[in-house]
């Protein structure tokens, strides 16, 4: 599928909504327990998310739009996003707070990208990733949208984990029971 910015957007825009119908009001037996030894729980995801609205995606965005005239060779390259920026970024906060702040962010950021009124053109300026190298303005909120249906998946490992061992015999039949990996 080609990238279409309308459809970045739309997805984009769910995912506010989509974690605070699966997370809000949870208990906490649910939101703080993980998959096990360097996984994360559902208060981290939406940390993580959250941090990301303030720390990577637009800055990003921003970065290439304000190097369009730069020939590729000078483009500076992006500031490392740290993973883990959440841990401590979220400390004394609540889940509704994440999910409160991760809303307004990921509003004020999609209200942002609209302004810039991008065209065709745009969409293929290109930026210096630190590991990846050149990569386009396209591919960054492809990116953005996939990540947040990454961590909606994971979310939905995360909290059937918790059932691992209660639905019994049913577990054969559960494919997010058996899903691998990218907690983090």
């Amino acid at each position: 599928m080609d990238h279409d910015l309308s459809q970045t957007i739309s997805l984009l825009t769910r995912t506010p909504a989509a974690l605070d119908a699966l997370l809000r009001g949870l208990p906490e037996a649910w939101t703080h327990r993980n998959e096990g030894k360097g996984t994360w729980t559902a208060f981290e995801v939406v940390g993580h998310l959250a941090y990301g609205e303030r720390t990577d995606w637009m800055l990003r965005a921003k970065q290439i739009l304000s190097n369009r005239s730069q020939p590729a060779s000078d483009l500076p390259a992006f500031r490392p996003f740290d993973r883990l920026g959440q841990q401590r970024e979220s400390q004394g906060k609540s889940l509704s707070n994440l999910l409160d702040e991760f809303a307004r962010l990921r509003e004020q950021n999609l209200a942002e990208l609209h302004a810039f009124h991008l065209k065709p053109a745009d969409l293929q300026l290109q930026g210096r990733h630190p590991a990846f190298g050149l990569v386009t303005l396209s591919q960054l909120l492809a990116t953005w949208a996939t990540h947040d249906l990454t961590h909606l998946h994971q979310l939905s490992r995360i909290l059937a984990h918790q059932y691992r061992e209660t639905v019994g015999p049913w577990s054969a039949y559960l494919g997010v029971l058996h899903c691998n990996g990218h907690s983090s």
